[in-house]
């Protein structure tokens, strides 16, 4: 009785041995195995990385397909793992935003175990209708970027040459559209003809008619002063600079766009070494629907400082402060871009209400000069009349910034050149209508 008891016991500890661990070794297999690219990762690539990773995106190489994934896997783990990638510099426990683009724990996880268990492909499921392909997207009209989705489409009359003399190129252009009747935008984006030397764009618009011939003009040429004597219609309809893809306005708002407007294009090139060329434009889509508040801009710049004189001196770390005038009317937030240039470091926005009440606005714990946003606000932030905003931005001027453009620091002031430093923050918003603190963006 006793031996067989033993035998019992000792095939019973044979099995635990090798036929559990076994069926858990297989299990944790197949589990790795489910995880496949058009099932876990195609949708992740989609929302996150594919909007600037396409055929006319920002982006260096294009991530539409399996293919483009896959030979970039390594690389696409390190960089999201370590939330290098994809680029979103504001801090969301401060504010959230309507257009955040941030990996979850999960999303990561998932990335790392696909290519840690060979990147499998997987099988695509086609919808009834679909075309066989590898894409993530059609080729010409993806879901999330479609380049089609625009009435108008307005640029330079003709090719910029960009010199070789390696220096930074400040240019006015003139581009006419003279539409015969006013217009309200529903949506705006620039579309930078050289993205490597396009740096950034200021878009305006003119209603006199009067300043076409400031076309292709330096901005450091005195001639242009002749042609800025006139107020401009909008003297800030849009701001481009990596990483600001475009605007949409909210459903019931829209950018007027006045009746005889033709466009000026303020743009900023990076030196090259070689010859080369630009033909930069913007893409305009028109509301259908009937607009009940017009979208206006308010910007705060650098005159807006109340520590001035805004100067960084040679090896110092310098925190400057900006504020409103009172509000005169109560107002609606749609969204918020700050901008600086390679000393800044941080950058935060808030707004006081006459009550006491904070509301935050942005804060940019870490800046990066090369990806600047329009962050839109999830819901329309109300701030009622007799609010004021105030803004904070901190600039290292020392070596220890490994952004300082000088070896040796030296004394920085105002400037558009990206060795000089700005301070701006500019804010798109509409007349408050009760509940508006409610209302998705």
């Amino acid at each position: 009785m006793r031996s067989n008891l033993l035998s019992i016991l000792y095939i019973l500890f044979i099995q635990f041995i090798f036929f559990y661990p076994t069926t858990e070794l297989k299990s944790q297999e197949v589990k790795s195995q489910e995880v496949n690219y058009y099932k876990d990762i195609a949708v992740i690539v989609k929302t996150h990385c594919a909007p600037c990773h396409n055929q006319e995106g920002l982006a260096p190489f294009s991530l539409l397909s399996y293919e483009d994934v896959a030979s970039r896997s390594n690389f696409i783990g390190y960089v999201t793992k370590t939330r290098y990638m994809p680029p979103f510099k504001a801090d969301i426990a401060f504010q959230h935003y309507k257009n955040e683009n941030t990996l979850s724990a999960e999303e990561i996880q998932l990335i790392q175990t696909w290519i840690s268990t060979g990147s499998a492909k997987g099988q695509k499921k086609q919808r009834k209708g679909d075309p066989v392909t590898t894409d993530i997207h059609q080729k010409n009209a993806p879901e999330s970027i479609n380049v089609n989705d625009y009435d108008i489409s307005v640029g330079m009359q003709k090719a910029f040459k960009i010199n070789e003399l390696g220096k930074e190129e400040f240019r006015f252009f003139y581009a006419p559209l003279n539409n015969g009747a006013s217009k309200m935008i529903k949506s705006i984006q620039f579309v930078p003809g050289n993205k490597k030397l396009v740096h950034h764009s200021r878009i305006m618009t003119d209603t006199t008619g009067s300043i076409a011939g400031i076309d292709g003009i330096s901005e450091s040429d005195t001639a242009v002063y002749k042609f800025q004597t006139k107020p401009l219609a909008d003297n800030f309809l849009f701001g481009w600079v990596p990483g600001n893809d475009k605007i949409v306005f909210p459903e019931g708002t829209g950018k007027k766009l006045f009746q005889g407007s033709n466009f000026i294009f303020n743009v900023h090139y990076s030196p090259s070494p070689i010859i080369s060329s630009d033909s930069s434009f913007i893409r305009i889509k028109f509301t259908d629907k009937p607009v009940e508040r017009e979208v206006i801009t308010l910007t705060l710049k650098e005159d807006n400082i109340a520590n001035l004189p805004f100067i960084i001196k040679a090896n110092q770390v310098a925190t400057f402060y900006m504020r409103s005038a009172v509000l005169t009317q109560d107002i609606s937030l749609i969204s918020i871009m700050p901008h600086m240039h390679l000393l800044g470091r941080k950058f935060k926005a808030f707004a006081a209400t006459p009550s006491g009440d904070i509301v935050q606005l942005i804060n940019i714990p870490d800046w990066d000069f090369n990806w600047q946003m329009t962050y839109t606000f999830q819901n329309y932030l109300y701030l009622p009349k007799g609010s004021v905003i105030y803004a904070e931005a901190q600039y290292d001027n020392t070596i220890q910034n490994e952004r300082n453009p000088n070896k040796q620091p030296k004394d920085v002031g105002y400037g558009w050149g990206t060795n000089d430093e700005m301070m701006n923050l500019v804010i798109y918003y509409v007349a408050y209508k009760p509940g508006d603190e409610n209302k998705p963006l």
